[in-house]
């Protein structure tokens, strides 16, 4: 199965709707499921910041921190498309810095706080609306990061990318 490497293509080639020449459904699968990782992202990104602004605890660190999130959530767009592409080197950024860092980065906090000793009990006994807003997005956004590594690395997608 040949990967869609057409000279004209571009990154913004990754974006058509339709499947890529060549493309198993599998990457276009994950594609969309990256995808829908980074706006789970930026959606939690939204509420936080209209949060913050509606309890008054805006500050510096929290501007910082969301221009942050844009670079990040705009260089993970521009390497999911080249995965989509069918770049090598696009699909092990992917699983490195998304499926492992990121993910370690969504579930590390509540980790920590259950090995401190606190109880599932606790979070519902200390849950705000906040984290009834955030926590299904948290879940669907790490769902979907997982989903998607999952379908990168199925036999199709092998194939995809390993021919040239």
């Amino acid at each position: 199965m040949a990967k869609y490497s057409s000279g004209t293509a571009t990154g913004a080639a990754a974006f058509r709707l339709a499947p890529l020449p060549g493309e198993p459904g599998e990457v276009r699968a994950s594609f969309l499921l990256w995808l829908t990782a980074v706006a789970a992202g930026v959606l939690e990104t939204i509420i936080r910041v209209i949060y913050s602004l509606y309890v008054g605890s805006w500050s510096e660190a929290d501007v910082t921190g969301v221009i942050v999130r844009v670079i990040v959530y705009t260089v993970a767009v521009y390497i999911i498309a080249q995965m989509r592409l069918g770049k090598r080197w696009a699909r092990i950024a992917l699983a490195v810095l998304l499926g492992g860092i990121g993910t370690l980065s969504l579930v590390i906090d509540p980790i920590s706080w259950l090995a401190a000793g606190n109880s599932l009990r606790e979070v519902f006994r200390q849950a705000d609306l906040l984290f009834f807003i955030i926590a299904p997005i948290r879940a669907a956004h790490l769902a979907a990061v997982i989903a998607a590594l999952v379908l990168m690395f199925l036999p199709a997608a092998n194939d995809y990318f390993r021919h040239p």
